[in-house]
């Protein structure tokens, strides 16, 4: 896959980086001295733990180096390392993982989310946020568009169900505070539903398409988006977006 876009993901900044206050606001961990932002993209949610955690050590993960040149750029105080996130490993046990909107590009949770509750130390804790949008419009009509122009299968599943994430933390020894909340973005147009998920859910559709394909590709695509979301009363659009917050907080 083709690196991230810094600039254009930071184009609805408030809007990606809300989530992020929102996690953070429901985690006591008052002492926390080594914290790790898994997936941390340009840098916007390890401002928020540079914010509540001044004197902690801080380390940004992400296997973009775009992402990471402008994290680096903007909080040269913490540490960033080009890493995955399924194989990563710490030096030391962690107080805090934080992964805001990076967990659901990998596969095979339940492999993974053991693996990251084994980098905490005692009482540390996981706290994830990620996108539950599957079965949303702007998902389900990109696989509608990629099924009726013959598009390869993109290798991304929706997630497990909730009661399923909650039994898969349980069982590794941790308390579970889990919910889901609907964000709805007030956005300009169709158009600009289209550029905030150019950079994220339309990527890997689109990076192997040349310029004819590409345009039948979206032309296609916001036909449906019209159609399912309308416009309101002050020719805005209003996109429902679903995100789900889990706080794992290992008990041994």
């Amino acid at each position: 896959m083709q690196d991230w876009n810094p600039d254009l993901y930071l184009q609805f900044k408030q809007e990606r980086t809300r989530p992020s206050y929102d996690l953070i606001s429901h985690i006591h961990a008052d002492n926390a001295c080594n914290l790790t932002d898994l997936g941390c993209g340009p840098g916007n949610s390890t401002q928020i733990l540079r914010e509540m955690y001044p004197l902690a050590r801080i380390i940004g993960v992400d296997n973009s180096p775009a992402m990471l040149v402008e994290a680096k750029k903007n909080l040269p105080d913490c540490q960033f390392i080009n890493a995955n996130i399924e194989t990563w490993v710490p030096e030391i046990k962690q107080d805090l993982i934080f992964a805001n909107a990076s967990l659901q590009w990998l596969p095979d949770h339940n492999l993974l989310f053991p693996h990251l509750v084994n980098q905490l130390k005692s009482n540390g804790i996981l706290a994830i946020q990620m996108p539950n949008n599957w079965n949303e419009p702007t998902h389900a009509l990109m696989r509608k568009v990629a099924n009726e122009q013959t598009i390869s299968a993109v290798n991304r599943t929706a997630l497990l169900s909730i009661a399923e994430y909650y039994d898969l933390l349980s069982t590794t020894h941790c308390s579970v505070d889990i919910w889901q909340t609907t964000y709805y973005h007030v956005m300009p147009s169709i158009d600009s539903i289209i550029d905030w998920l150019s950079v994220t859910g339309l990527r890997p559709y689109l990076e192997n398409l040349g310029k004819k394909q590409t345009k039948q590709f979206l032309a296609r695509y916001h036909e449906l988006l019209t159609e399912a979301y309308p416009t309101q009363d002050n020719g805005h659009v209003l996109m429902p977006f679903p995100r789900l917050f889990i706080i794992a907080r290992k008990l041994n």
